[in-house]
């Protein structure tokens, strides 16, 4: 019996490390714009720029893509603080008067309170910024 004669047409041999090369923006617009050529094949494209096919189809892609211009967040207003200094305290709703009494001496400290068109906010210590400006938003924009 004669084994049948395999001949070998190509031997790609590999000499570097197989580290991860950057390219520029400009040197993948001008790899994925060979491939858009007439009669261009993607395989060969790549072969010649030392990359893989997958990889020109990927940058393909996401040169189709529309690109996300990213939105520019409210500027945040800071209303003025009016601290006025007071012998007797503001005038409270039996309702209140009692959850303030509820409440140990210590832990009223770091509380701020604010009134906005008549309704007051209590804001405690540890209190995410950005929640107290939605909510003074709110109440700026429903009173």
């Amino acid at each position: 019996m004669l084994e049948p004669r395999t001949s070998v047409r190509r031997v790609e041999v590999i000499t570097e490390a197989g580290r991860r090369r950057q390219f520029s923006a400009d040197d993948k617009a001008r790899f994925v714009e060979e491939t858009l050529a007439p009669g261009a094949v993607v395989s060969e494209v790549a072969r010649r720029h030392g990359l893989s096919p997958q990889q020109l189809f990927t940058w393909r892609r996401q040169m189709r893509q529309p690109v996300a211009i990213p939105v520019a967040p409210e500027p945040q207003t800071f209303v003025p603080a009016v601290v006025t200094p007071s012998s007797t305290p503001p005038e409270r709703s039996p309702r209140q008067r009692r959850r303030l009494r509820k409440m140990p001496e210590g832990e009223n400290s770091g509380i701020i309170e604010l009134e906005i068109n008549g309704v007051a906010v209590r804001v405690g210590r540890g209190t995410d910024a950005a929640t107290v400006a939605a909510v003074i938003h709110a109440l700026k924009t429903c009173t």
